[in-house]
């Protein structure tokens, strides 16, 4: 589904946190949203390549890495793992690699950076749990919605009909 986050604000301009303009756009879909699942992680990823395992229909995955541009949290594999589970997409405090292949998935994909250096693959971090970066608090259920032009957060679905 399509999202226009600009008529979303208009429409919605009392109830929507506004996330700081950091992200950009690196999967094959630039529009997406969803119930958030949050993680929060540090360089490494295998807690995300377990989450992403789930099925994610009607779900985006947000992820706090912690900032971080030394090691990619986002790579192709768990992209396309997403993907395959029908997560709506994937947004990440953090970095991605593979930028080349992640533009060819079918899942929406933001992160600050990219970088070459693959994260470890321990299970470190933790899931469903309160998580802030970009100037918001973002909680397990929340809604997002993410577009070429930036990304909103409510704390009840939006309609958009």
């Amino acid at each position: 589904m399509d999202y226009n986050t600009s008529e979303l604000c208009n429409l919605y301009a009392d109830s929507v946190d506004v996330l700081e303009p950091m992200l950009s756009n690196y999967g094959g879909i630039s529009s997406f949203g969803g119930s958030v699942v949050t993680i929060k992680c540090f360089e490494s990823n295998g807690i995300i390549s377990e989450v992403v395992e789930q099925d994610g229909s009607g779900k985006v995955l947000v992820i706090d890495g912690g900032g971080s541009s030394r090691r990619a949290l986002i790579d192709s594999y768990i992209a396309e793992t997403a993907a395959k589970n029908n997560w709506e997409g994937i947004i990440c405090y953090g970095s991605v690699r593979d930028v080349d292949a992640l533009e060819d998935i079918e899942i929406g994909i933001q992160a600050l950076v990219s970088i070459p250096v693959g994260a470890d693959d321990t299970d470190v971090g933790e899931v469903d749990v309160a998580i802030n970066f970009a100037g918001v608090t973002i909680l397990p259920e929340d809604h997002i919605y993410a577009d070429n032009t930036g990304v909103i957060l409510s704390a009840d679905p939006l309609d958009i009909e």
